[in-house]
């Protein structure tokens, strides 16, 4: 195990291992003006959401770590309290990254990287057309978090407005993450596409305490087969199930498929249901794997 005492390394090194290491992030794309109306449009991926009610979310342009200056974002905001948080998809993502170009202040990042500056209702920077959802933004407060090259200055911002694309929304109205189509940063210059197969479900733990993975029979519990992933998904369960009928458990296919082929071995057999009931839990059938499971300590 390597460690790094911050205090010890180079400011870049530090810089590096925390953007390689605490990811993804999702990037928030700003857009700002300065006192005289000039467009500032730039993605940051220090960034989350903090609160509902008020809804809040955060964002942070650092100092530079090369010579410690700041960025127009956050002068901008300083000067005038206001920024629309555009919420960047993969449809957009070589655009925003184009955004990020250090260019001169008072260049138009909207026109430099051929996106649509649309009129904002509470603000006065404009939002981009183009983004899937987007957040007029009230600056209710800026924290600087040091004076150095690489400190963070939270910028705290309260949203006042959310537009969102109708076409990222589901039937209830929901976003629909498959539709939205999200990217988040990684280190370097990788990004993350937040689709396909990197999206997942994974169901909340119950209401009333699941047994946990402590609560779990000890056969379970000790089983080199499974994960503390697929543990934890049985450990989600308010109590072990009881009364399986095992006959009825025998007749399912798959079941019947690996007595008939391992009936002559009672190791493999334990083994083999094991693997089944592994399956059945990554396959989101946590009931049946339940059975299976149980089943396999009775060989």
């Amino acid at each position: 195990m390597k460690t790094v005492d911050p205090q010890h390394t180079k400011t870049s090194d530090v810089h590096a291992l925390l953007l390689g290491a605490i990811a993804p992030r999702p990037i928030a794309f700003a857009s700002t003006t300065d006192l005289e109306g000039n467009v500032n449009l730039s993605p940051f991926s220090f960034f989350n959401v903090f609160s509902a009610k008020p809804p809040i979310v955060v964002f942070s342009p650092a100092r530079r770590v090369r010579d410690n200056t700041t960025k127009h974002t956050l002068e901008n905001v300083l000067e005038t309290r206001e920024v629309v948080i555009n919420i960047s998809n993969y449809a957009l993502v070589e655009q925003m990254s184009l955004a990020s170009t250090e260019y001169d202040r008072g260049v138009n990042e909207f026109l430099k990287a051929g996106l649509t500056p649309e009129p904002s209702v509470r603000v006065k920077p404009p939002r981009v057309k183009e983004a899937p959802v987007a957040f007029e933004c009230r600056v209710s407060e800026v924290v600087s978090l040091g004076p150095e090259g690489g400190a963070g200055n939270l910028v705290i911002c309260e949203v006042l407005l959310a537009h969102i694309n109708e076409e990222v929304l589901d039937g209830d109205g929901k976003i629909d993450p498959y539709k939205l189509d999200a990217v988040a940063r990684m280190g370097g210059d990788y990004y993350i596409r937040a689709n396909g197969n990197c999206v997942f479900e994974l169901p909340k733990p119950v209401h009333n305490k699941g047994i946990g993975i402590d609560g779990l029979p000890g056969f379970i519990r000790s089983s080199s087969l499974l994960t503390g992933n697929n543990l934890a998904r049985l450990g989600n369960i308010e109590t072990v199930p009881s009364g399986v009928n095992a006959e009825l458990v025998k007749s399912d296919p798959l079941v019947k498929y690996v007595y008939n082929r391992y009936k002559e071995d009672a190791a493999k057999l334990k083994q083999e249901l094991q693997l089944l009931g592994k399956k059945l839990l990554e396959d989101k059938q946590v009931k049946k794997a339940w059975e299976v499971l149980l089943l396999s300590e009775k060989v």
